[in-house]
């Protein structure tokens, strides 16, 4: 127990928190008992979810029950649906299933409750968990994870506006990512991760695609980008979300989950189950953004019934590796003027095995690959394998509409970010708001976007390199190649007056061992251990 404590207290430094999250998680990690963390990760974020929508419900209800006098009815789903407020039909109401909490039948209880709210609410139908009644369940803890769930508020007005489930549930999905380990880790990209991605990518507007969405983290995190810049320039000022949300997902209790997750806040967008290599839901799609972490060299991808696809322009990726399988997927749905950033692992930079050489070259060649960032480790839960971000854009000319840049045609932008990040616990890293706008600003600059200032070199950071130069390197883009080391700064201390100085300070140090010798022994002596 004391382990879990300590995740969720170096957890409570990370930007997903408003102050209570972290109590919360320890109180109901505390009833998770023996349960595998996995499953019980389905069980209280649906509850939570439940929650909200009744919170929802129930305050939309209080008003119609003020204005009956008026014609409302509060029995009426279509006066909840108006609101775009999920109807709730009485079994499936909070106060109803809190009342019956201590009951040894309330995992069937709940199970009715997500299967009515699935029955009246087409968005959301195959999507909620309905596995409460099951026998390893303790229905006791259920009953108490049911009371600590109704202390908070999270689907009222005010809880929406401060998004509080959003955060709660974001922090919850890092803590199961993070118990869960490599397994868990596969659904859940880092917040950080996730908010680089975005801000170099910017998608104000447009269909924005990920073709492994997981939790969905990179739609949250494309509206709340665009809802915290509605008051800046390049959107127009425009609060609204101008966005067509399209993602696949081949795990489905994942798939679900995504689901869950822009219910919550509001967020419309097609999410497809299914694998995407051999069952593209999108198969016509060209999108003007693609964010996207797909699973690093992923073996077991099928490649070997795929050889023939339209989709290997650049060369066929071998049936061991999906890593260039993802970038051709990724290539082949981007609009004419899309621009794509995803995650993957240090060998595509590098790799020459199973052609994966050639391929790359030829993405290089014509001159598709915008940027490359190498991330600094220990930043996902599930993997400690190093990882960097790909850019890539089919327009590189600047001046359409998602791309308001100069000529980058014929050059590469290499970022080397390997030192920046800090530490949150003993072994996971993220990056800081600083570390992301450093790195997004450089971009910005790169790319000539107003506002962004004047790009330069920066030894040891960032490399502007010509097509050229990235031949000489036998089409490597690992950024550590170009980057050059950071500049020292210059010593003009004489060697003479320098070695006297260091001298000086060696025999002032062994001083201070003798003394603390000294003082150790006399303790010692005292102790009665002088012998």
């Amino acid at each position: 127990m004391a382990k879990r404590k300590n995740n969720a207290q170096a957890a409570e430094t990370t930007g997903a928190t408003v102050g209570y999250e972290a109590q919360l998680w320890q109180m109901a990690d505390a009833l998770r008992g023996s349960m595998d963390a996995a499953e019980y990760k389905h069980v209280v974020l649906g509850l939570i979810f439940l929650k909200y929508i009744s919170d929802a419900f129930e305050e939309q209800h209080a008003k119609l029950v003020a204005e009956q006098a008026q014609g409302a009815d509060p029995e009426d789903p279509d006066e909840y649906r108006a609101e775009n407020i999920f109807w709730v039909p009485p079994e499936a109401r909070w106060a109803h299933l809190k009342a019956q909490a201590k009951q040894p039948t309330i995992g069937q209880l709940v199970d009715d409750a997500m299967a009515a709210i699935e029955r009246d609410n087409p968005a959301l139908q195959g999507v909620l968990p309905k596995d409460y009644a099951r026998p390893a369940l303790d229905k006791s803890r259920l009953g108490q994870l049911i009371d600590l769930i109704s202390n908070i508020r999270v689907g009222d007005e005010a809880s929406r506006a401060k998004d509080v489930l959003g955060r709660v549930y974001e922090y919850f999905l890092s803590q199961f990512a993070s118990a869960e380990g490599k397994k868990g880790g596969e659904f859940y990209t880092p917040r950080c991760v996730v908010k680089l991605l975005v801000e170099m990518l910017r998608p104000y507007r447009g269909r924005v695609y990920d073709p492994c969405c997981g939790s969905a983290g990179m739609f949250v995190q494309s509206v709340e980008f665009i809802r915290a810049h509605a008051s800046g320039n390049g959107n127009g000022g425009r609060a609204r979300a101008d966005i067509s949300i399209y993602g696949q997902e081949s795990n489905y209790t994942t798939w679900r989950l995504a689901k869950m997750n822009l219910a919550i806040r509001g967020i419309e967008g097609q999410i497809a189950h299914g694998d995407t290599f051999h069952n593209d839901r999108f198969p016509d799609l060209k999108a003007d953004f693609i964010l996207a972490n797909p699973p690093f060299n992923m073996k077991k991808w099928g490649g070997e019934r795929l050889r023939d696809d339209k989709r290997w322009k650049y060369g066929v990726p071998p049936a061991g590796n999906a890593n260039f399988a993802w970038v051709q997927h990724i290539i082949h749905h981007l609009a004419p003027a899309g621009v794509a950033g995803f995650v993957l692992a240090n060998g595509s930079m590098s790799s020459n095995q199973s052609g994966e050489g050639e391929i790359r070259k030829n993405i290089i060649e014509a001159d598709l690959v915008d940027c490359m960032v190498a991330l600094p480790g220990q930043l996902f839960y599930s993997t400690q394998i190093p990882a960097c971000l790909w850019f890539l854009a089919r327009d590189r000319r600047g001046g359409s509409p998602t791309r308001p840049m100069r000529d980058r045609r014929g050059q590469i932008l290499f970022i080397d970010a390997r030192k920046l990040g800090r530490m949150v616990d003993r072994t996971h890293r993220e990056l800081t708001d600083e570390d992301i706008a450093k790195i997004a600003n450089t971009y910005h600059a790169w790319r000539g976007e107003k506002d962004a200032g004047e790009y330069a070199d920066v030894p040891g950071f960032c490399k502007s390199a010509t097509l050229e130069e990235v031949r000489k390197h036998g089409y490597v883009l690992t950024p550590g190649r170009y980057v050059g080391a950071a500049e020292q700064e210059e010593d003009d201390e004489p060697f003479d007056q320098k070695m006297q100085r260091l001298v000086a300070q060696l025999r002032e140090q062994q001083a201070e061992a003798r003394r603390l010798d000294e003082a150790i022994w006399r303790n010692l002596k005292e102790l009665g251990y002088d012998a």
